[in-house]
């Protein structure tokens, strides 16, 4: 990701629907040829954002650039360099996909030429011409990708694209999204409450709660959030009973078939677990693998962030 090339920017967005303040003082920034997620609970403020960028609603306050372009000065400009699927996007089950991104390509008045290639970034090639009330769902939701992708944006917008999704589903546009973010650069935003699949597809999230931003991490920077005292080391080996009793660490190591578990002090775990190792190796123990067992996931973080649930704000 080039931070250099920032595809969104939004400094200050405050909004007030009625007398309720929906959003206050939103401020972040995404970049091209990353995934970002943009994670909050249900009602927390995520959709409000997204239609405020694409221009579905209009801003209180506040500032919001799209490759530069201001949207309301340059509303053209901006909104030239998005697309987006915010709720379902519009498709005619009656008619073939072709037929339904030809339709679009006369709206937005685009070469014919670009169907294919949009078609095959979301790998849809084999099922292009068949009816839409054929496709699956997940189908339908990469056609509607596919439509979003037609006029070549810079900036994808996703406001919850795996709603409903099988889990076969989730994975092919997961796959879709990271690499039209890391092999063609465009910047994806997807916005979800669904933090395991979040966790799999993001290079970055923001955490939105009750209107308010809590502030944007890498992965890296959410596991490191974890201020446990113990990290928990997997060995995988040929006879993990044996290599319990050989390190004789009573109640911080475990044993189960093939999988011997160790807790280990965070500050010396490295040090420790390389001792470990070694012992292990010294006394004819086969080692198959080592690895650190995630000491805090995403959804744990989201929640300790957050509080976890919608407070009934409109999304």
């Amino acid at each position: 990701m080039d931070k250099k090339n920032i595809a969104l920017s939004i400094k200050g967005l405050s909004k007030t629907i009625g007398k309720k303040e929906i959003l206050h003082d939103i401020n972040m920034e995404c970049y091209a040829g990353e995934v970002f997620g943009f994670l909050g609970p249900n009602g927390a403020g995520k959709t409000t954002t997204i239609k405020t960028v694409v221009g579905l609603l209009l801003l209180d306050e506040g500032e919001i650039q799209v490759c530069g372009h201001d949207i309301i000065k340059e509303f053209e400009d901006a909104m030239s360099n998005v697309g987006g699927i915010v709720e379902n996007p519009e498709i005619y089950k009656f008619m073939s996909g072709r037929d339904n991104l030809k339709q679009y390509a006369r709206m937005r008045g685009l070469d014919f030429s670009e169907i294919d290639k949009a078609v095959e970034m979301v790998k849809l090639t084999n099922r292009i011409d068949d009816k839409v009330s054929k496709y699956s769902l997940g189908m339908r939701q990469r056609l509607g990708v596919a439509q979003a992708l037609m006029h070549k944006p810079k900036l994808l917008i996703l406001d919850e694209p795996t709603n409903g999704l099988d889990p076969q589903g989730i994975k092919e546009l997961r796959d879709i999204l990271k690499d039209l973010a890391h092999t063609d650069g465009v910047c994806v935003v997807v916005s979800s409450h669904l933090m395991s699949e979040m966790e799999l597809m993001c290079d970055r999230v923001g955490i939105i709660a009750k209107g308010k931003m809590i502030g944007t991490y890498t992965m890296e920077e959410i596991a490191s959030l974890s201020n446990d005292k113990y990290t928990e080391y997997i060995i995988e080996t040929d006879d993990a009973v044996k290599a319990a009793e050989i390190l004789d660490g009573g109640e911080n190591i475990s044993a189960q078939e093939k999988m011997l578990y160790l807790k280990l002090e965070t500050e010396n775990a490295q040090q420790d677990i390389a001792k470990a190792i070694k012992l292990l190796a010294k006394n004819d123990i086969n080692i198959y693998s080592v690895h650190p067992k995630e000491s805090k996931k995403l959804e744990e973080v989201f929640i300790e962030l957050t509080g976890a649930e919608g407070d009934g704000q409109v999304g």
